[in-house]
């Protein structure tokens, strides 16, 4: 009996596992295996078994910049739960769980009258995310305010502390790997006005409701901005707003966000993005990079 096999008769490992509904997406196929971990004692747990050493590994958070193949994932998926979404203020280093929704540590900083994050409040993604895509917006990044971050090896359960130089923390960008899970994370904040913060994460949400396509199926920025010009400027000015592939369309309100329709898959999602890409390519000489992760599909 492998130790899946096992894990599964318990109870603790699921096979077959429709991810779509787990991504902004609400495309994709099912993860051959998935876990979900409540704690820290759960999940080294799991690793002692040696499950996470023998598959290909997804952790997977909010789901809110991960594209999954149609055929889905053929490997072990980690989920995290309410252990993981915890969030302990120290004055004003405050250090959150790798599962808290990054608008809601924004929020709760600020209630706390806790300032220096509340650019959050923008990125619909988790902690743990945030600080392995360096995520930002509004002129922040992660890494400005980052302190530390503990991280465990999925397939030993080696525990470090990196700090953001450690990180390699850069434009969208960190060191952690598909077999690092991020544990939690300690932010530097310091002390203000709290209305002050409230009216600033008011104004966050004005824009984003103003200039980006809420209430759909996206996963957010699609690429990378290039230097000199964000992306969605690059491509509204070469006219590819309203492209389609399937059920997939550039948006007509922001042009690097792609939205999906009802009977959209994860192959025009990813059909589009390339179609996009070469597009840019040939009329500006601009090669654009992928900022949401695809996951399952064939090289």
């Amino acid at each position: 009996m492998t130790a899946l096999t096992h894990l599964i008769e318990q109870g603790k490992v699921r096979e077959n596992v429709p991810l779509g509904p787990l991504t902004t997406y609400k495309s994709g196929g099912p993860a051959r295996y998935l876990a979900e971990i409540d704690d820290i004692e759960s999940l080294r747990a799991l690793i002692a078994t040696g499950a996470t050493a023998s598959q290909p590994l997804l952790v997977l958070g909010r789901g809110s910049n991960l594209v999954v193949a149609d055929a889905g994932f053929a490997g072990l998926v980690i989920r995290l739960g309410g252990g993981f979404a915890e969030t302990r203020i120290e004055g004003t280093a405050v250090t959150a769980g790798s599962a808290v929704p990054v608008p809601r540590l924004a929020r709760t900083c600020v209630d706390h009258g806790l300032r220096g994050l509340e650019f959050f409040v923008g990125i619909p993604g988790s902690v743990g995310g945030a600080v392995r895509q360096n995520a930002g917006c509004f002129g922040s990044e992660t890494k400005d305010r980052l302190v530390e971050a503990r991280i465990i090896d999925l397939r030993d359960g080696a525990t470090r502390t990196d700090s953001p130089d450690t990180l390699q923390l850069s434009y969208r960008h960190s060191n952690v790997g598909a077999e690092d899970l991020v544990v939690t994370a300690t932010f530097q904040t310091e002390r203000g006005n709290a209305e002050e913060g409230r009216r600033q994460i008011r104004e966050i949400t004005r824009w984003r409701r103003e200039n980006q396509p809420g209430g759909t199926h996206n996963a957010g920025s699609v690429f990378k901005n290039p230097p000199d010009i964000s992306a969605g400027e690059l491509i509204d000015s070469l006219g590819l707003k309203g492209h389609r592939v399937g059920d997939v369309t550039v948006s007509d309100k922001h042009a690097n966000f792609f939205v999906a329709g009802p009977e959209a898959t994860s192959e025009d999602v990813r059909g589009l993005v390339e179609e996009i890409k070469e597009r840019v390519l040939e009329l500006s000489g601009t090669m654009l990079e992928p900022e949401i992760q695809f996951v399952g599909f064939r090289k």
